[in-house]
């Protein structure tokens, strides 16, 4: 285990701060997502019911009060699944970016080793290129499967939200 770690340590030291960075952001990205996933599986279906249930209760299901009333449980039913979405967008978009900040900062390293020895010193021209494509490549990784997650929730974010809908029917 602690092999792993020291591993682990050492690859995000090879990618610079940005690499880091990212680390922190992908935490926060992928706790958000598996809070909505949560959200979504186990807590909404309860308060759909809940709502349905509450509905049936009502003795008139069809006057034009009625359908404000449905359309603001629909409303605040869609609010709260689609909490913290928003962020995680922001947080999908933001990876690939820092992957591009640590690029460049990498390239800068690049350019100040040979500004200083030539061309006659690979070794730390390695560290540069390293430090350039490392931040890239765990972005992209993180901004891909982010969207693939996020595509989901949308999909039965939407799902349920039809669902709900249909079951708070007019009459």
């Amino acid at each position: 285990m602690s092999e792993a770690f020291w591993l682990l340590r050492d690859f995000l030291d090879s990618g610079g701060w940005v690499l880091w960075t990212i680390l922190g952001f992908t935490i926060v990205l992928w706790t958000l997502m598996v809070e909505r996933l949560w959200y979504l599986w186990r807590i909404f279906p309860q308060r759909a019911a809940g709502l349905e249930r509450h509905w049936l209760r009502r003795s008139d299901r069809s006057s034009v009060a009625s359908r404000y009333v449905r359309q603001a449980w629909l409303s605040v039913a869609r609010q709260r699944l689609e909490r913290f979405m928003p962020l995680i967008r922001v947080l999908i978009a933001l990876c690939p970016l820092l992957g591009l900040l640590g690029t460049v900062s990498g390239m800068i390293q690049v350019f100040d080793v040979l500004s200083v020895s030539g061309t006659g010193n690979p070794r730390a021209m390695a560290g540069g290129v390293s430090r350039a494509t490392v931040p890239t490549m765990a972005g992209m990784v993180i901004a891909i499967s982010g969207l693939f997650c996020l595509a989901r929730l949308d999909a039965q974010s939407r799902l349920a939200m039809q669902r709900l809908s249909d079951r708070l029917r007019h009459e």
